[in-house]
């Protein structure tokens, strides 16, 4: 889409006309939560994913991650982040009441690992899908190990209605509304988060700590430093989840993945995941009859990218997910960037949805240039310093090439942010936007309030390790859910989901007519020809 050279100001009061702002009531909002099953001591359950909780391959709101013992909650796309929250909460008090004496990780990152085998694979039945999901979790582990896919994290999915971009882009860039120009505007908010994402790890990071047997092997260059329970540590440490250490691929720093066009992206992941890889050829074809991993390309399929944002359409059956945003434009976005938050029960707060939409919609706002491969190297550099130590006073951060403080740059960026709140409260009613703003610049005012530096104070305050403490929210949040009364979802009817997921994995192991290496090969044939 052809950027005009209006100003934020400018673009702001076209958002502030009634029409348009009126239009965000219909905003939508969903979440995704991972959280390890653990045992009562807080290693990681062995044991397979519960019938009672359904098919982790066919339930709608229920399915595992890497790990056999590491779930996944996700909500519907909710109008309303109280029902969003709302429906979190059931789903957690119908697991928490279904695996026994195991609890949920309240953290983002594990402990108690005696070793990358304590850390159970997916398995998703016989099927060829469930197979082959399986499969890609091998690959994963093959080639990262299994440490950093067992940490969690909290995605955000945020989408503008139609009717939003019906008004939005001829007011901005003369430009109708088809699918073309709402991807390209989709595009725009994606290159902005990627300028401001640092803002979140600042906000919302919550792993400055780790647990010792989480690093035990890890050649991190990090200058840790060591509590006397056993845990390490960056005094101003953010979000380890987010630093090398944690989850993210040095591997794949050298893909070239391009945020300015729809085309562009599509073409730079289909790339990658037919480009041979000389590391990952060594996990190429079978080793005692088993595969290794799907392919030996750079990416095994496009869910390997790890990135803080991704564009998202919702996929067909067997879709790609590149084919589904070629064919069908950009439909929402997923924000990847959250740490697990501790302090919440269900692992965010609804404090957190209003500044996120927020931050979100000041990203739409605001101007958005295409970026050169030196701008996106800035974005990254700015992530880097903030996860590992974005509480350090005076903190430089770049900015356009130019140095400035991560207090004057947020602070900034909150001014805007503001403006924009008032427009969302106007809509919506009450402050609630306003407050979470405000929440947030106390935070930059004052680092002390922010959640890493919250956690690391307790642990430096009271000697316990940062399992023990994570261990104690475990256990007060299983008591505390089991009072929780269904609001949004009644028991019986998630019963029934659980039931009905069962029979539709059954059902798909039933229509299954051919090999899994016929399926792997049929499956990946398609993909190269979607990229000849």
């Amino acid at each position: 889409m052809q950027q005009t050279t209006m100003t934020f100001a400018e673009r702001l009061a076209k958002l502030s006309q009634a029409d348009i702002a009126d239009s965000l009531k219909g905003v939508l909002r969903g979440i995704e939560r991972e959280t390890l099953r653990i045992n009562s001591n807080g290693s990681i359950a062995q044991t397979p994913h519960p019938k009672a909780l359904g098919s982790a391959l066919c339930h709608e709101y229920i399915t595992t991650d890497f790990s056999e013992a590491l779930l996944e909650f996700i909500t519907i796309p909710h109008a309303d982040p109280r029902q969003a929250l709302a429906q979190l909460r059931d789903i957690h008090k119908f697991v928490l009441e279904r695996i026994g004496d195991e609890r949920l990780w309240p953290m983002s990152m594990p402990c108690y690992i005696e070793s990358e085998d304590s850390i159970p694979i997916a398995q998703y039945g016989s099927s060829n899908v469930g197979k082959m999901k399986t499969l890609y979790r091998v690959g994963l582990k093959n080639r990262y190990g299994s440490m950093m896919q067992a940490i969690a994290g909290v995605h955000f999915n945020f989408s503008l209605p139609q009717a939003f971009w019906d008004k939005w882009l001829p007011a901005v860039s003369a430009t109708d509304a088809d699918q073309d120009a709402v991807s390209a505007a989709y595009f725009d908010m994606i290159r902005n988060y990627r300028r401001f994402c640092w803002l979140i790890p600042y906000l919302y990071g919550a792993s400055p700590a780790l647990c010792g047997s989480f690093i035990k092997d890890n050649q991190s260059n990090l200058p840790f430093e060591r509590l006397p329970t056993g845990s390490y540590y960056l005094p101003y440490a953010t979000s380890l989840r987010m630093s090398d250490l944690g989850y993210t691929n040095k591997a794949q720093s050298g893909l070239n993945v391009c945020y300015n066009q729809l085309d562009n992206y599509v073409a730079s992941l289909r790339q990658a995941i037919n480009t041979p890889s000389a590391d990952y050829a060594k996990f190429a074809g079978k080793k005692n009859g088993q595969y290794q991993q799907l392919n030996s390309n750079v990416l095994q399929i496009e869910n390997e990218l790890y990135s803080p944002i991704r564009p998202k359409q919702p996929t067909r059956k067997l879709e790609k997910p590149t084919d589904a945003l070629a064919e069908r434009g950009v439909s929402y976005i997923e924000v990847r960037a959250l740490d697990v938050n501790p302090f919440s029960d269900v692992g965010i707060s609804l404090e957190q949805f209003y500044f996120l939409e927020t931050f979100l919609v000041y990203c739409a706002v605001c101007p958005s240039a295409e970026m050169r491969g030196e701008d996106f190297a800035e974005t990254e550099r700015n992530l880097r310093s903030v996860v590992v130590e974005g509480r350090k006073p005076d903190l430089m951060l770049s900015h356009n090439g130019q140095s400035q403080t991560l207090q004057d740059w947020a602070q900034e960026l909150l001014k805007g942010m503001a403006e924009v709140a008032v427009i969302l409260d106007s809509v919506q009613g009450g402050d609630a936007y306003q407050s979470a703003v405000r929440t947030e610049l106390d935070k930059v005012l004052d680092p002390s309030l922010t959640p890493s530096a919250r956690i690391l104070q307790h642990l430096k305050d009271t000697g316990q390790g940062s399992g023990a403490y994570a261990l104690e929210m475990a256990e007060y949040y299983k008591q505390t859910l089991a009072q929780h009364q269904y609001s949004y979802h009644s028991e019986a009817e998630l019963e029934q989901l659980v039931a009905d997921s069962l029979a539709a994995q059954a059902e798909g192991e039933r229509q299954d007519n051919v090999s899994f290496d016929q399926f792997l090969h049929d499956y990946f044939a398609v993909a190269d020809r979607t990229c000849a």
